[in-house]
């Protein structure tokens, strides 16, 4: 007697549990009961006769089988969703789950806004937005899209620059009259420096830019957090110097709150789009990532003015 045809219901159960690391992790993200994703994985089990994961009460962890069914399943349910993405010919109506991952700060000011416009235009798809402080591995993590700030790229990723974005030594009026305005990196040692710790970054060590050569500094100061918003506030009310970017910046400076200091130094801080796959492969990516790329280039900053420079 022929064995029953494997669902690929089970396979995408199964790989969703990998991806997850738990069966409760599995059964959110698909909007089912853990007692059903388990029951699902022992059918799969069952019909392929081979124990596919180890479980302990905090985790799962693949079996060699598993690692080689795991490969096999992600496969067969990308070849899947292509061939019901060009039947259903989604290029004109996306549609689906679109798993977006970034930064806090930049999460909050930039990308929550874009998808907002984003699901506003496109009805049919649905936006899952994860905002962590730390590097994403965009493809091991069942994520399809990261939006980052920075050139630290992992390997066999996509990535595409969304906005050309700059870091800036900032602080207040009132701060740079009462301590003075640093007229070297060497003299930001002796200053109050408020660090922004995010993601990976090293804390405390600022390197800049300045006429195409890098330069290192490692400041030091009373006041840290690890988010941005928060570290802007403290500059703000006279705390000290911060490196920031410039979206957030830009308003203070116009409204005359903050004041740039040793402006011939930046910090790159680029937005990208980090993706796992071509975006041929992906309709809802494709329109995703150009989507952003135009809403992003629409809010280009130019240069500094100069009342925004203290002098």
């Amino acid at each position: 007697m022929n064995k029953p045809a494997i669902d690929n219901t089970d396979l995408r159960v199964f790989a969703q549990v990998v991806r997850c690391g738990s069966f409760v992790g599995a059964a959110d993200e698909l909007g089912v009961s853990p007692a059903y994703v388990s029951k699902r994985v022992q059918v799969l089990e069952k019909q392929l006769g081979a124990k596919l994961l180890h479980r302990t009460t905090r985790q799962v962890t693949l079996t060699d089988e598993g690692d080689r069914v795991c490969q096999w399943a992600e496969r067969i349910l990308d070849d899947l969703d292509q061939m019901q993405q060009e039947v259903r010919d989604v290029r004109v109506d996306p549609r689906g789950t679109l798993r977006v991952c970034s930064s806090f700060g930049l999460g909050r000011e930039l990308v929550a806004p874009a998808v907002s416009a984003l699901v506003a235009r496109y009805r049919q798809l649905d936006v899952r937005l994860q905002l962590v402080d730390r590097l994403f591995d965009v493809a091991a993590e069942g994520y399809d899209l990261d939006i980052r700030m920075g050139a630290e790229f992992g390997p066999n990723v996509i990535v595409r620059r969304l906005l050309h974005n700059e870091r800036v030594l900032c602080a207040a009026p009132g701060y740079l009259q009462q301590f003075g305005v640093p007229r070297s990196l060497a003299e930001l040692r002796q200053h109050n420096c408020l660090v922004n710790k995010e993601r990976d970054r090293p804390f405390g060590v600022w390197r800049l830019e300045r006429d195409g050569r890098e330069d290192t500094v490692k400041v030091t100061g009373s006041l840290s957090s690890n988010n941005g918003e928060v570290v802007l506030d403290w500059a703000a009310e006279g705390h000290g110097i911060i490196l920031h970017s410039l979206w957030p910046v830009s308003a203070m400076l116009a409204e005359g709150k903050l004041q740039v200091v040793l402006p011939e130094y930046r910090q790159a801080a680029h937005v990208w789009a980090v993706y796992p796959t071509r975006l041929e492969r992906s309709a809802k990516l494709r329109v995703a990532v150009e989507f952003f790329e135009d809403w992003f280039r629409q809010r280009e900053l130019g240069d500094l003015p100069d009342w925004a420079v203290a002098s």
